[in-house]
């Protein structure tokens, strides 16, 4: 199996053939097809984000795939369902090994990919707004960076609690994906 492995810090990945992972109690065994990939996976590469895995390490915060086998004593997802995952490793590579509990069934009407590049973003912006900020219907929200992927996630999720969303964006382009995400203004910053 191949996988992408971060052998130093702040160095680019390397492509390695590794051992197939073979799934263990409460795991599962997934073959990935696509892997999002997120700022966090960025600062982990460069031995800056808050969670410092042992090197060498395989970067994917979340991917999407299909279970292909499950340890013992472990009742699913089924395999051959398609699954997303956001186990916080190993999603770079053709197969990965993952806690069952961190697998989510997809619907049929989401693509791989798009489950892949779901959970963080959406996850990040729902946590933000709803339990910490506690965001209320009819509440301003300005949104920087509205067109990156958590910014344009806090605008769908703003714009879904009700709230008033300004979005500030760079350029005319971007501005106009967050209107079509909900924002009710925006502001060019270019």
């Amino acid at each position: 199996m191949r996988a992408w492995q971060i052998e130093t810090l702040g160095a680019p990945p390397v492509l390695r053939d590794l051992t197939d992972p073979v799934a263990g109690p409460g795991q599962a065994l997934v073959r990935i097809h696509p892997c999002g990939l997120n700022f966090a996976d960025l600062l982990m590469a460069d031995g800056r984000y808050q969670d410092r895995p042992p090197l060498p390490f395989t970067p994917g915060l979340e991917c999407a795939g299909t279970v292909l086998a499950l340890g013992s004593g472990t009742t699913g997802p089924a395999p051959g369902t398609r699954v997303a995952c956001n186990a916080g490793l190993g999603g770079l590579a053709e197969r990965g090994v993952f806690p069952a509990a961190s697998l989510v069934p997809i619907p049929d009407n989401l693509s791989f990919e798009q489950a892949a590049g779901f959970q963080i973003a959406y996850g990040t912006s729902l946590l933000a707004l709803d339990r910490l900020a506690r965001l209320q219907p009819g509440e301003t929200l300005l949104v920087l960076g509205a067109a990156g992927g958590v910014g344009l996630t806090a605008v769908e999720i703003g714009a879904q609690l009700g709230a008033h969303v300004i979005a500030c964006a760079r350029g005319a382009e971007k501005c106009a994906i967050a209107r079509a995400a909900g924002a009710h203004a925006t502001i060019d910053s270019d």
